[in-house]
C-alpha cells in the first residue's frame, strides 16, 4: 500500500535562510510551525553548520521524548491509572487509539524528526575532509541515520503501519508523491541496510549541551540490535548488541553488568526491620559519563518548567508540586504482585543459604527493586493530607532512552531465540565470563558452527570477574542481573533453569519459551515505567504468534483475580492484534 504524504507533511516553502516553515495542511501542522532547521545554503560543509543541525535535531527529537516512555508503558501492565489521570492517559491506557485530537497522537512530531534526519543526510558533504585529512561529516551523517532509525522504530511501534520517507519534504511537489506505508518488520530490515555501513562510526561530540554530549547520542550497534530483534534475525542481534558491550569503552576493554543491588545484609536476622542495602537506586541518580555507568544515552530535553518541550514525565510518574502532589500513573497490582512472587536468596558469611522468609510486611516481600524505587508517602499539600509517591527513575528533567541493564537483557533475549537459552538463562543467573561459557553453555551446543558463534562472545576473565566463581575474589564487577533486586540468585533453588518434562518432544523449544518467560519477567522487574514494557509483550506475542499472551498480561493489570474487570473496560479485544495500534485519521495506522 502507498499513502499521499500530503495530509501528514504539509506544504514545505523555504522561508528564511536558517529554518523551513512548513505551512498548508492545517490539520497536521500547525501553520508558521519551523519544521527544519539548517544553515545557510543548499549544502552543509563547514562545522557550524553541523553544529547547528545536531542540536535542531535534538529540538526536534524533545517533542516525542516523554511519548517514548508513556506509549510504551500505559499500554503494558506495570502502570495503572487513578482518579488524577488525564483523559488522554486514560485513553491510551484503555486502548481508546483513534482519537487525533489526543495530544499523544500527533505523528507530526515524529516526521518532524525525520524531515531534518533526511535533509541532513541529503545535503551533508561526506566527502569533505578537514587540513587532517578527517572527514568533517561522517560522524554526524552517522548520527542522523540513526536517530532517524530510532524515530521510524518509535513511530511504527505506536501506530502499526507508517509511510516511510527518505528524502527530505521540502517543496510541494514533494508532498504529491506517493509513499510505501510499511509494517515495523519491512521498516527495519530496511534500516538494517541503512545503517550497518556506518555502526563504526564514533560520535559527535561538541559543547553548548546540558549533559555530556555523548550521552545525546544513541549508539548506532544498540539501535541495529534493535531492528535485528524485531525483525527476527537474532544471531545477528545478539551480535550487534556484543558488539556495543565489548567495544564501548575501546578495544580489550569491559562494560560488566557491575554489582550494584538492592539486598539485605549477608548476616541479616531480623528481615522485618526493611534495613536492606540500595547501591540499585544510585543507577537513577547520576547522569554523569563514566567506564562503568549504568545510563548510556538520552535525549536531553529543558530544564524551565514554561519551557517548550518541558518533560512532563517527572509530574506524571511523581507528586510534586506542579500537580498538586497529584501524580497520574502509579505501580499496578500486576507489578506489585510478580515482585513480591520472587524468591530472595541470601547467602551468609558462613556460607549457608538462606531464604528470606515471604510472609514480610509490604515493601520488604521478594525482590527488591520495586521499593528501592519507588517511595510512598504523606504529605500535607495546601492544608490537606495527601498520599503521595516518589518514581526515582524520573529524578532528571531528561527523558532517558537506553541503559546497560536493556542492553543485556535484550542480548539475552537474542541469544535464547537463536537457540542458546542457556547462555541467556546464565545473563540472568550468574553473570557471564569465558569460563562461565566454557562450563555451562558450549558442552550444549550440538554442533560445531554453535560452538564457534557461542565462543565469539568473549567475556575474559581477567576483566569480567563474576562473583559466583569466587564470592571473596578481590574486584568482583558482574552478577546475574536478577541478583540486582532477588539476592545470591547463583545460589537460589528456586530459580533454575528450566527442564522440560517428561514427554516434551522439542525439548529445545520448550527451553526457548520458558527462558523467554524468565526474560519478560526480568525485563518488568528492572525497567518497569521506562517505557519498555508493552513493546516487548508485542514483540513476544508477535513472534509466538500468539496476541493471547499480551492480551491476557494487560488484562492481568489489576491482578489476576480482576481481569474481568480490565476486559470490560478496555472495550477493543486485545486479541486483535491491530487493537494495539493508535491511528490518525487513516493515514496511519492500519
Amino acid at each position: 500500500m502507498k499513502t499521499n504524504i500530503f495530509r501528514i507533511i504539509g506544504l514545505g516553502m523555504v522561508a528564511t535562510a536558517s529554518a523551513l516553515s512548513i505551512t498548508g495542511c492545517q490539520d497536521f501542522f500547525e501553520p508558521e510551525s519551523n519544521h527544519i532547521i539548517f544553515a545557510d545554503g543548499d549544502h552543509l560543509n563547514n562545522p557550524t553548520d553541523t553544529v547547528y543541525s545536531m542540536v535542531g535535531i535534538l529540538q526536534k527529537l524533545q517533542a516525542i521524548a516523554d511519548r517514548s516512555v508513556l506509549l510504551g508503558e500505559v499500554r503494558g501492565d506495570l502502570v495503572d491509572v487513578n482518579e488524577y489521570t488525564s483523559a488522554d492517559l486514560r485513553d491510551i491506557a484503555l486502548f481508546e487509539l483513534d482519537d487525533s485530537a489526543n495530544v499523544y497522537n500527533q505523528p507530526r512530531d515524529y516526521y518532524a524528526v525525520i524531515n531534518n534526519c533526511n535533509y541532513y543526510i541529503t545535503r551533508a558533504d561526506t566527502a569533505l575532509k578537514n587540513n587532517r585529512n578527517e572527514t568533517i561529516f561522517m560522524r554526524e551523517y552517522a548520527a542522523a541515520k540513526t536517530y532517524r532509525a530510532w524515530t521510524y522504530l518509535q513511530l511504527v511501534l505506536a501506530y502499526g503501519k507508517v509511510p516511510f520517507v527518505t528524502e527530505p519534504i521540502l517543496l510541494s511537489g514533494d508532498l504529491d508523491r506517493d509513499y510505501p506505508k510499511l509494517e515495523v518488520k519491512d521498516i527495519c530490515e530496511r534500516l538494517i541496510a541503512d545503517l550497518t555501513p556506518v555502526a563504526d562510526e564514533n560520535i559527535p561530540l561538541f559543547n553548548g549541551l546540558t549533559v555530556d554530549s555523548r550521552l545525546a547520542y544513541i549508539p548506532t550497534k544498540i539501535l541495529l540490535g534493535d531492528l535485528c530483534l524485531w525483525a527476527g534475525r537474532y544471531r545477528e542481534a545478539a551480535q550487534w548488541y556484543y558488539r556495543y558491550i565489548s567495544t564501548r569503552n575501546g578495544e580489550q576493554s569491559a562494560y560488566t553488568v557491575g554489582t550494584g543491588s538492592a539486598a539485605w545484609a549477608r548476616d541479616e536476622k531480623d528481615y522485618r526491620n526493611r534495613g536492606w542495602n540500595n547501591s540499585y537506586t544510585t543507577f537513577f541518580l547520576s547522569e554523569s559519563y563514566g567506564t562503568d555507568i549504568e545510563l548510556i544515552s538520552l535525549i536531553p530535553c529543558p530544564t524551565g518548567t514554561a519551557d517548550l518541550n518541558y518533560s512532563q514525565l517527572r509530574n506524571i510518574f511523581c507528586s510534586t508540586n506542579d500537580n498538586a502532589y497529584q501524580a497520574q500513573l502509579e505501580p499496578s497490582d500486576a507489578l506489585t504482585d510478580l515482585s513480591e512472587a520472587q524468591v530472595y536468596c541470601n547467602y551468609n558469611t558462613a556460607n549457608e543459604v538462606v531464604y528470606v522468609p515471604d510472609d514480610l510486611p509490604e515493601g520488604g516481600r521478594g525482590d527488591l527493586r520495586l521499593n528501592s524505587i519507588v517511595l510512598g508517602y504523606t504529605t500535607n499539600y495546601d492544608n490537606t493530607y495527601r498520599q503521595a509517591q516518589e518514581i526515582y527513575k524520573f529524578s532528571s528533567t531528561n527523558v532517558r532512552t537506553y541503559r546497560r541493564a536493556m542492553v543485556y537483557l535484550r542480548m539475552a533475549e537474542a541469544l535464547n531465540r537463536a537457540g542458546y537459552p542457556r547462555f541467556a538463562y546464565e545473563i540472568l543467573a550468574d553473570g557471564v565470563n569465558d569460563s562461565i561459557v566454557r562450563a555451562r553453555v558450549l558442552p550444549y551446543c550440538p554442533t560445531l558452527p554453535d560452538s564457534m558463534f557461542v565462543q565469539s562472545f568473549s567475556f575474559p576473565e581477567s576483566r569480567y570477574i563474576v562473583r559466583c566463581l569466587d564470592t571473596k575474589a578481590a574486584g568482583i564487577n558482574t552478577i546475574g542481573l536478577h541478583s540486582r533486586g532477588s539476592g545470591w540468585t547463583e545460589f537460589n533453588e528456586h530459580y533454575a533453569f528450566p527442564v522440560a518434562p517428561e514427554g516434551v518432544t522439542d525439548t529445545l523449544q520448550y527451553q526457548i519459551e520458558k527462558v523467554e518467560d524468565m526474560l519478560m519477567d526480568e525485563g518488568a522487574l528492572e525497567l518497569a515505567f521506562e517505557g519498555q514494557r508493552f513493546y516487548d509483550l508485542m514483540r513476544v506475542a508477535l513472534r509466538r504468534n500468539d496476541p493471547s499472551y499480551l492480551a491476557e498480561k494487560v488484562y492481568a493489570r489489576r491482578g489476576e483475580d480482576r481481569k474481568g474487570e480490565m476486559r470490560s473496560l478496555i472495550r477493543p479485544q486485545l486479541t486483535d492484534m491491530r487493537s494495539w495500534y493508535m491511528d490518525w485519521r487513516g493515514q496511519i495506522g492500519y
